[in-house]
């Protein structure tokens, strides 16, 4: 159901998500998930951060569709959108000096409890996150422990862009937001019911 309240605890989210992200970028760390995928490639090209994370998801479409439904796809395409547009308006009109190990920590922060927001409300953003709560639906597996194999990764493909030092910090965003996650994040009675359904068909 399309309702006020859930589509402005999404935009809460993504709120909280964007700020996050603007503060590690600020401190030149690393992104999580999909976004860190983002700012990884943000080295390499001349797109903008919001840009490259828009195109990054667009096949992870596709999976959310076909796996997760019509309703769930719609709310992760807005949210990821929103994510966009935040990120490059933030870039743009809010600057920020932070010290490094505060912003690991508070980005983190941030970041874990933005998706948890979205998690409830049945959206994402995206990438790692649709993976994420396919594997939670489909198997029973929580989000943390995927959100964290798939940080790992980041953080490896990570060390031919950045210097060592500024992956080791960034990965205290990562282990801060994957506990966040995994302490707070629940699923709600429609992914266990639903979920159930999955693994007998």
């Amino acid at each position: 159901m399309y309702t006020t309240h859930c589509w402005l605890s999404i935009l809460e989210g993504c709120l909280l998500v964007a700020l996050g992200i603007h503060i590690l970028n600020a401190s030149d760390l690393l992104i999580s998930g999909t976004a860190g995928a983002g700012m990884i490639l943000r080295q390499l090209t001349d797109l903008s951060f919001g840009a490259i994370f828009f195109l990054l998801n667009i096949p992870f479409y596709v999976l959310a569709l076909r796996y997760m439904g019509t309703e769930f796809t719609v709310r992760t395409f807005c949210s990821i959108s929103l994510l966009s547009i935040m990120t490059e308006l933030m870039q743009r009109y809010l600057q920020l000096t932070v010290d490094p190990i505060f912003a690991a920590i508070l980005g983190g922060l941030l970041i874990g409890f933005g998706l948890i927001i979205l998690f409830r409300h049945h959206a994402s953003l995206g990438g790692l996150n649709i993976l994420a709560m396919y594997l939670e639906r489909r198997f029973g597996i929580h989000p943390g422990r995927t959100t964290i194999v798939g940080d790992m990764f980041i953080a490896i493909a990570a060390l031919w862009v950045f210097e060592p030092q500024q992956v080791a910090v960034s990965m205290v965003a990562f282990a801060v937001m994957s506990s966040v996650v995994g302490r707070y994040h629940k699923p709600p009675q429609w992914t266990r019911e639903q979920g159930l359904g999955l693994a007998k068909a």
